[in-house]
C-alpha cells in the first residue's frame, strides 16, 4: 500500500508564493512520476505538473514560468513551488504517484485571495 501525505497549502495574497510538499510511503517502485493535480470549485481535475524519476517535468500551460516542480528521489518527496500566484489558481491541491497504479493524496487548499 502506498500513502501519500501532503502539506503546504494555505491562504495567500495575489502575487505571493506557496510551496506544496508531498511525502510518499510504502511500497513503491524506483522509477515512477510523482506530481500535483488540482481542482477548482464546480470544474474537473487538472493536471498541474509532473515529474519523473530521470527529472523530465511537464507543465500546465496556465502555470509555466510561475510554478516548478521537483523531488527528492531519497526521501520520496516532491514539492510544488508556487510564485506569482493568482486568484485563479485557487483550488484543491493534490499530489500523486504513478507506478504500477496511481495513488493520490487527501489534498491541500490553497486560496489566492486579497
Amino acid at each position: 500500500q502506498v500513502q501519500l501525505v501532503e502539506s503546504g497549502g494555505g491562504l495567500v495574497q495575489p502575487g505571493g508564493s506557496l510551496r506544496l510538499s508531498c511525502v510518499a510511503s510504502g511500497m513503491i517502485f524506483s522509477t515512477n512520476t510523482m506530481g500535483w493535480y488540482r481542482q477548482a470549485p464546480g470544474k474537473g481535475r487538472e493536471l498541474v505538473a509532473k515529474i519523473r524519476t530521470d527529472g523530465l517535468t511537464t507543465y500546465a500551460d496556465s502555470v509555466k514560468g510561475r510554478f516548478t516542480v521537483s523531488r527528492d528521489n531519497a526521501k520520496n518527496t516532491v514539492y510544488l513551488q508556487m510564485n506569482s500566484l493568482k486568484p485563479e489558481d485557487t483550488a484543491v491541491y493534490f499530489c500523486y504517484l504513478q507506478t504500477t497504479g496511481w495513488y493520490w493524496g487527501q489534498g491541500t487548499q490553497v486560496t489566492v485571495s486579497s
